[in-house]
């Protein structure tokens, strides 16, 4: 799917309009019980009240997410006119127009449309311009295009046909919007990565194949890259994060990625990403009912991989490092059992409760190597807890961190990129839940708030630095009919270090 974008000025008397550019659909924005006005006040001069005429029979009302589809309108260039409800134009704020959007690309995936003259862009929404709209049309455009055909032998075909996208912006926003445009693209290509690692099944996406991920992508966009294998790893005294690797016959690997945009000297933001490319359980077994989504326990680290997709595709001016610790956590007779106690890459000696709490043993070792980048920020992502599900659903992703400046950013980007994020409390009481009587820490605390000590015991390992942790266990797939990654939290991440850069 091609985007590009077309100024023009409704306001402008004597120019010729736009809506008698020949196209093969033209997409309009239609307010609830308002005048119309822009482009609907001109295509109802130009069809002779058409318009009017179909709001007045109660057929167009312009409730919000409601479609209707034109054919051949008199003084049209466009073969199709699909309208698009807005709501009350009042109450017309970020949420109504996403919807909007999605309901209109909807609706044209039922056509055979193949150019598209898209205007919903020029509709005001509160509090955001027209670069925003630019970015949440194109991101929901290509999210409802993802297809994932690579493991079958004969995929389904592909029967859309729209190839072209011409967004239509004001005059005064053509530089910005084409800006966001190029990073909405971006944005999409790293979702897209992400979806696919995460869809592939364990076999294929191991620890290796997530090695040869990233050196792919290293190579793509001119990264430095170090794929680390089990003595390294052992070198680095990473006991935690082999503890998980003990009883899998596939090798773990300790990917670290550089994007550099900036001065060598300006401090990197480090991501860390989860990469459990399959997870039993191990001794402490998993139920078998949905086993096999366990494959996406490794989101965290593909959402890391595709976030830096984005950020060298954008090209932003600051410098960003990704750690991914990645292996398998499986049941063996030298897996790492419950009762075990391990040593950290820290030097803290953690006592191994419940081995099917394996994230956080490998994220541990890993937040300790983000220190030697002295980062401005970390922000750890996780598929960490069942927990998490309890408290936030499917909506929001779980943030905690004791740093309000870098938890606030967050929550902007979370907001601005349509990303969701809740914050929840990370206090010091917490921290008496992971008492250990035999080591440093336990790696589970008592019942009760299951995902707020999850990233209590994290905190232990980021004192040197500004630090985020982004719980994804209820956002980074989903499940049933529509089972699948989601790329989240790749538009989040991808808002914080543009704004960053900014």
């Amino acid at each position: 799917m091609d985007f590009s974008i077309k100024a023009f000025d409704w306001s402008k008397a004597g120019v010729p309009s736009l809506l008698a550019a020949k196209s093969d659909c033209v997409v309009i924005g239609i307010f609830e019980g308002q005048t119309l006005s822009g482009a609907g006040r001109q295509l109802d001069v130009l069809s002779k009240g058409l318009v009017a005429r179909l709001i007045k029979s109660g057929d167009m009302t312009g409730k919000s997410g409601s479609t209707f589809l034109l054919h051949e309108v008199e003084g049209i260039g466009a073969a199709r006119v699909l309208l698009v409800g807005l709501g009350k134009q009042d109450k017309f704020e970020a949420k109504s127009f996403t919807d909007a959007t999605r309901a209109a690309w909807r609706a044209l995936a039922t056509t055979r449309a193949a150019q598209v003259t898209w205007l919903l862009a020029q509709t005001p929404v509160k509090g955001y311009g027209a670069d925003w709209a630019t970015r949440v049309t194109v991101t929901v455009a290509r999210d409802l295009a993802y297809r994932f055909t690579e493991t079958k032998s004969k995929p389904e075909p592909d029967e859309r046909t729209l190839k072209k996208v011409t967004l239509v912006v004001d005059p005064a926003d053509e530089k910005a919007a084409k800006v966001a445009l190029r990073q909405a693209i971006a944005i999409a290509n790293g979702s897209d990565l992400t979806r696919d690692l995460g869809n592939l099944p364990p076999n294929i996406c191991t620890p290796t194949y997530l090695g040869h991920a990233a050196k792919k992508l290293a190579k793509e966009y001119k990264l430095k890259v170090e794929v680390l294998g089990q003595k390294q790893i052992e070198a680095l005294k990473m006991g935690s994060f082999l503890s998980v690797a003990k009883g899998s016959s596939e090798p773990p690997q300790f990917i670290v990625l550089h994007y550099q945009g900036a001065a060598a000297k300006q401090a990197p933001v480090v991501l860390v990403g989860k990469g459990i490319t399959f997870d039993t359980g191990g001794i402490s077994l998993k139920p078998g009912a949905a086993m096999d989504e366990m494959k996406y326990d490794m989101c965290g680290a593909g959402s890391v991989l595709g976030t830096m997709s984005a950020v060298a595709e954008m090209g932003l001016k600051l410098n960003v490092v990704a750690v991914i610790p990645t292996c398998e956590n499986m049941p063996a007779g030298n897996a790492v059992k419950p009762g075990d106690i391990v040593t950290s890459m820290s030097g803290q000696t953690i006592e191994v409760l419940n081995t099917d709490a394996e994230g956080r043993l490998i994220l541990c070792d890993a937040l300790t190597y983000a220190e030697r980048f002295k980062p401005a920020a970390v922000v750890d992502v996780a598929t960490l807890t069942g927990a998490c599900i309890v408290a936030l659903g499917h909506h929001n992703s779980g943030l905690f961190s004791k740093d309000d400046a870098l938890a606030d950013e967050l929550l902007a980007a979370a907001k601005k990129a349509g990303d969701p994020a809740w914050r929840l409390p990370l206090d010091d009481e917490y921290q008496e839940q992971l008492k250990s009587n035999f080591a440093d820490v336990a790696n589970i605390g008592t019942p009760g708030a299951g995902s707020v000590t999850a990233a209590c015991f994290l905190s232990r390992f980021t004192e040197a630095y500004p630090w985020a942790h982004l719980d994804i266990a209820g956002t980074a797939w989903k499940s049933g009919s529509a089972k699948g990654a989601t790329g989240r939290p790749v538009p989040l991440l991808s808002q914080f270090l543009i704004d960053r850069a900014g």
